[in-house]
């Protein structure tokens, strides 16, 4: 019998002081998601990237680095940030937004998050 294997999503901690890695990370990743860990929203846009298809980078922000994706975002973080082909593209309101309208699958295929 085969041995089932274990999904393993792309979760990352970002280190204190390192913003700059967290730049690359989001330039180089389609779409990365900076979450809170037991946000209900982080989890709902979390949910809704992967029944799309999408394997998001996901970093879990605690107090010590949010001084870091403050940097990144520019201003107060709103979390969930999602970024999108190197880009902003908002927090829960903004995806749920482009998803109801129809225009998060076009736009997730442009930063070659999905190849359907």
């Amino acid at each position: 019998m085969q041995k089932a294997l274990h999904y393993r999503r792309d979760l990352l901690t970002p280190a204190a002081g390192s913003a700059m890695n967290l730049r690359e990370l989001v330039a180089e990743k389609a779409v990365v998601v900076f979450a809170r860990k037991g946000c209900c929203m982080c989890h709902v846009v979390k949910l809704l990237l992967n029944c799309h298809g999408v394997n998001p980078a996901i970093l879990d922000v605690d107090e010590l680095s949010e001084a870091d994706v403050t940097e990144i975002v520019g201003g107060a973080p709103q979390f969930p940030a999602v970024f999108v082909g190197g880009e902003l593209f908002g927090g829960l309101e903004e995806v749920m937004g482009a998803h109801i309208s129809g225009e998060l699958v076009p736009r997730l295929r442009e930063a070659r998050a999905l190849w359907l």
